[in-house]
């Protein structure tokens, strides 16, 4: 029914905006998904993980109605998707990595602007202070 997929929406956008609530989301579809490889070979594992990320990378480009604009939700959500590249652990790392990878390319496909501003300026940032110096 329409109210609960508004309800879940607002509760997923709420869930999202908080400290670390990018990495509980990913973490929590991920594991509900059944991530990593439930069998077949290592490509078809590889393409069902791709496809996960690729669906997540669709939710967490979405500007949620509750938003303010999309310039505020790109603003606060944007360092959480960078902080997904720096994982230690190999697996968690591979999974954060590639949904982190997802989401940027979609984001800058929807909002270059945006994006150019809160993704792709802060991993540019240090190589511009080593070619200023």
């Amino acid at each position: 029914p329409a109210w609960l997929r508004r309800l879940c929406g607002q509760l997923l956008s709420e869930r999202l905006m908080r400290p670390s609530g990018v990495q509980a989301v990913v973490r929590g579809i991920l594991e509900g998904a059944g991530a990593g490889a439930a069998g077949g070979s290592d490509a078809e594992a590889a393409a069902a993980d791709w496809k996960k990320c690729d669906l997540i990378a669709k939710i967490l480009a979405s500007c949620p109605q509750q938003s303010l604009s999309p310039e505020d939700y790109y603003r606060d959500i944007c360092p959480q998707i960078l902080d997904l590249f720096h994982f230690q652990d190999k697996l968690t790392a591979r999974q954060f990595q590639r949904v982190a990878t997802s989401t940027f390319i979609t984001m800058s496909r929807e909002r270059p602007q945006l994006a150019f501003k809160y993704l792709l300026q802060p991993v540019l940032a240090p190589l511009y202070r080593c070619l200023n110096t």
